[in-house]
């Protein structure tokens, strides 16, 4: 989010707005002193909201993405986890997190904001739109910091612990970003300029990645055999995610100009246009790494990852460079996320949808970068007048952007920590072994999987004595029993259509042998088949007797002779058949098999 200037007197905030909205003109008429984070008019707030509805659209690419990371039997369990990030972490900004991040209390310091908690402003409050609005905004980037940690954790966290952790994990994204973008932050009065959250959204999602990543441990089996990377599970659903998070990204990067009035409109195409650029350096960059590292063939991972990082990496000045900048700057951020990721894996640290450099490593080289790279805006207060050091700015910028990624950094780090290993304390955060192997999807959501190994878990794992019962008898995902039931129906009734063919075979037979006498019938009938339709005698007659003549058959022979055989009659439709105990499922001439 851009840096605004608190706004000040009546005649200060006129001047700065050419078209303010009627709660506007109220509170300024009154000299209330407005907060930039409500220094909003009628066009801005339409911005603002219209950003804030795209924004939330990344969920659906995070959920995409980490679903086509992970096995087949735990992407249920992933997309669960991306759902209960907005329900659980949502509720929880409304309660506590967005007041310690930009609450106006009595209470404010340097390091937390104390205010505004249940916010519910009413409608003769002069702040009433631009309130709705700010909280709306800044709650569509919490809940995204939220969901980067969930890929990190997957196959192997307890869903019940990993619902505790989503509620309560608003503490580890709010208090940082009211460092960086809160009037109180200590950072933003030390001149940190993230004008879009490589730090508070990123950083802190990657280093919170990592932590939980090390404190759970690797999947099992996972190193078995060295580190290289498993199969994705669904690549095609991987690559969604990606679009979608592509196309979230610009609402990201240039709704956070904050508006459209005075010079914003400008600076937000450049944030857009700057997003793209960044794109485009950090995919050639992984094209390249990719076709070398893997003898000419393209890694899904490596490009999906490389292009992320570098969307990353612009975020927090994405207006701010020109366009061979953000394509080094996202080229470079590809690149380090490339290289990081082998590395967590031979640190031990599994992470399957390689969050912690996504969003860790890159996201500190998006902090740095506004600190060599950083234009001051021209009629936007940014950066406080200051330019980075490789426009002649000095080292001050690039000091305490420096600062602000060591703070966050640790911040997100300590802070993960400590939580899981509260909750653990209270609720087991790893997966038991058993259930790890037979998957969250069939464990926790009943939801199981055909033709993924689950069959043979679960008969591996019965001498154990485990209580399997109620997973065994879960439904297959996929198939309609009604329809199954309907279609076992139809082939038993083929199937006794094919022993009274059968039957009349041996009837044959026999006849030949003087067992059985076959009365040949001396005129042309027209009988009914099976399904009901009107045939002639032929190959399409359930009774040919292999000549083309009609049959009819009938038992002979003395009682107790060799060979006698009963046979039961049956009705089928409207045809007389001979029922045997043969199940052979053999090609039928009215019917095709399909299994």
């Amino acid at each position: 989010m851009a840096n605004v200037t608190t706004m000040g007197t009546a005649a200060a905030g006129a001047s700065t707005t050419q078209s303010p909205g009627a709660f506007q003109s109220l509170a300024r008429n009154n000299s209330y002193v407005i907060p930039g984070l409500y220094d909003l008019n009628v066009e801005d707030t339409n911005w603002v909201l219209t950003s804030s509805f795209i924004i939330f659209t990344m969920q659906t690419g995070f959920g995409m993405l980490e679903s086509g990371c992970v096995s087949v039997k735990n992407e249920v369990n992933i997309m669960m986890k991306n759902i209960i990030d907005i329900v659980l972490g949502g509720f929880t900004y409304w309660l506590f997190g967005y007041a310690m991040a930009f609450g106006r209390g009595e209470l404010n310091n340097p390091f937390v904001a104390l205010g505004d908690f249940l916010i519910d402003p009413g409608v003769s409050d002069p702040l009433f739109g631009p309130i709705f609005a700010a909280f709306l905004f800044q709650l569509s980037f919490s809940t995204t910091a939220t969901t980067i940690v969930s890929g990190a954790m997957a196959e192997r966290c307890n869903f019940k612990a990993y619902c505790i952790f989503s509620f309560f994990n608003t503490i580890v994204y709010c208090i940082p970003a009211g460092w960086v973008w809160g009037e109180h932050g200590f950072l933003k009065n030390l001149g940190v300029v993230d004008i879009a959250g490589s730090g508070p959204v990123h950083l802190i999602g990657g280093a919170s990645a990592f932590a939980s990543a090390a404190i759970l441990g690797p999947r099992l089996g996972r190193y078995a055999k060295g580190t290289d990377p498993l199969p994705l599970g669904n690549p095609v659903n991987a690559c969604m995610g990606l679009f979608v998070l592509w196309w979230g990204w610009l609402a990201f990067n240039s709704g956070s100009t904050y508006g459209v009035s005075g010079a914003k409109w400008a600076y937000a195409a450049r944030a857009a246009v700057m997003t793209m650029m960044g794109s485009f350096g950090g995919g050639s960059f992984s094209i390249v790494y990719s076709m070398i590292n893997n003898d000419g063939r393209m890694d899904v991972v490596d490009l999906i990852n490389g292009i992320l990082a570098s969307l990353v990496s612009v975020t927090a000045g994405c207006y701010l460079y020109h366009a061979w900048e953000a394509i080094l700057i996202g080229a470079i951020g590809s690149a380090l996320c490339c290289f990081g990721m082998p590395l967590f894996d031979r640190m031990g640290v599994d992470d399957p949808v390689g969050a912690s450099s996504v969003h860790g490593i890159a996201g500190i080289w998006g902090v740095l970068a506004v600190g060599f790279f950083a234009d001051n805006p021209l009629r936007m207060d940014t950066t406080s007048g200051r330019s980075g050091l490789f426009k002649g700015g000095g080292w001050y910028m690039l000091g305490v952007q420096s600062l602000s990624a060591l703070c966050l950094a640790c911040w997100g780090v300590c802070s993960t920590f400590v939580l899981l290993w509260l909750i653990n304390k209270v609720v087991p955060i790893r997966m038991d072994p058993n259930e790890e192997l037979l998957g969250a999807d069939l464990m926790e959501h009943r939801i199981r999987h055909t033709q993924i190994g689950i069959s043979r878990a679960l008969s591996a794992l019965a001498p154990i004595q485990l209580d399997l019962d109620d997973v065994i008898d879960a439904p297959p995902i996929g198939r309609n029993p009604g329809h199954d039931r309907c279609v076992d129906e139809i082939q038993a009734a083929s199937q006794k259509l094919q022993q009274w063919r059968e039957a009349m075979d041996k009837f044959a037979d026999r006849a030949e042998t003087g067992t059985m006498k076959l009365k040949p019938s001396g005129s042309r009938l027209r009988t009914k088949s099976f399904l009901g339709r009107a045939h002639a005698n032929g190959k399409d007659n359930a009774g040919y007797d292999r000549e083309g003549g009609t049959v009819a058959a009938k038992m002979s022979g003395a009682e107790g002779a060799e060979g006698k055989e009963v046979h039961q009659l049956s009705v089928i439709g409207s045809e007389r058949s001979y029922q045997v105990g043969s199940t052979d499922r053999n090609t039928d001439r009215n019917f095709a098999w399909i299994d």
